[in-house]
Order: structure tokens, then sequence, then C-alpha cells
């Protein structure tokens, strides 16, 4: 017999503690893979041990229609300067061997709607943590997520994000800087 989850976060913190392979990814309940390939590249970048997380870019698609594409989210590599400017990838398309969430502690469940936000911010900043970029589209997301349906949710998306960014103090200008740009830089990315 299975539990409620309490927040979107629970159920991945218990797919996380059931987990028993290496590396742990999630693909939400309306997304799809972008091909057939995606699983076999993401396994042949972690063929490297030294790899800790493997992500690529998402487009974001109507509800209705997955061909139509409304948002190109294009990550690029991951840098200390771009995390600090409010950089993070798109948290479908990240795969994290397991070890590294059990470092850090699963998914802040405290946090409604950026846990994941904080968990980039928490994971790309530990010592010895090397992520690989696949320049290739591995998630169409539909849109209508928790963090984007309403004014109201991306408010608190907003606030929660600043706390984020003060509970690590990773962002460029005490946060300032990195909410800024994380927010304006997704405005080039509509199709």
């Amino acid at each position: 017999m299975t539990r409620p989850d309490h927040g979107i976060y629970d159920a991945p913190n218990k797919g996380i503690a059931l987990a028993t392979g290496d590396v742990v990814g999630f693909l939400h309940a309306d997304d799809l893979y972008a091909h057939a390939d995606v699983l076999s590249h993401v396994a042949a970048a972690f063929e490297d041990p030294d790899v800790s997380a493997v992500y690529g870019n998402l487009h974001y698609v109507r509800q209705g229609d997955a061909t139509r594409v409304v948002r190109k989210w294009v990550a690029g590599p991951c840098s200390a300067r771009r995390l600090a400017w409010g950089w993070m990838p798109p948290h479908p398309t990240l795969y994290v061997r397991r070890e590294w969430y059990a470092r850090i502690g699963g998914f802040d469940t405290r946090y409604r709607i950026a846990a994941d936000y904080l968990s980039v911010l928490q994971l790309f900043t530990q010592p010895g943590f090397r992520a690989v970029w696949l320049p290739e589209v591995m998630v169409l997301m539909r849109l209508g997520g928790a963090s984007n349906r309403s004014l109201r949710a991306i408010a608190r998306k907003t606030a929660e994000d600043w706390r984020a960014l003060q509970q690590t103090q990773v962002g460029a200008l005490g946060g300032v800087g990195a909410l800024a740009w994380k927010n304006f830089a997704k405005i080039r990315q509509f199709a």
C-alpha cells in the first residue's frame, strides 16, 4: 500500500529512496522523450565514471499538440558564473548519479514549486560535481506545469527561487541579479 504524496517533490524523493540503479532521472506525467535514443545517449555519457550528471535541451509544447513548440530551452554548458546568474538545466532532462542526491538529502519538500531549482544549486556547487551537457533536445514538456500555470504560481515560484538563492548563497548581486536574469533569459526562448 502506498502513502499519499505530500507535495510534488515527495514522490521524487520516494523514487530516489526506492531506486536501485546508479542514475536517477525524472520524466513527468505529461512529458515525452524527444526521440528514441535519449536514454542511450545519457547512458553513453555516464560511461565516464567522473560524470556526476547529464542534461540536455527541452522544448515546451502545447498541451493538446506535442508537435507545436512554444518555447525552446537550450541549456548550454554549465559554469559557476552562469549558475550565479540564474542558469539552470531543464530539470526534466537532468540525470544525476543517485549518490549525489543522497549527499544533498534529496528534494526539500518545504519548497512547493522550486525544490528542483534548490537541488540544482546544491548539486552544481558541490566539490567534485561534474555535469555534462548533451546539445540535443531530450524532452518535450507540455505547458501547464505547477510553476507556470498561473500568475499566482509564477509569483510563488519567484519567491521560492529567491529563498533558494538566499539559502545557498549562490546568486550574483546577493541573488537579485540571478533572479532577474533567470526570468529575463526566458524571453528569448519563445518560438
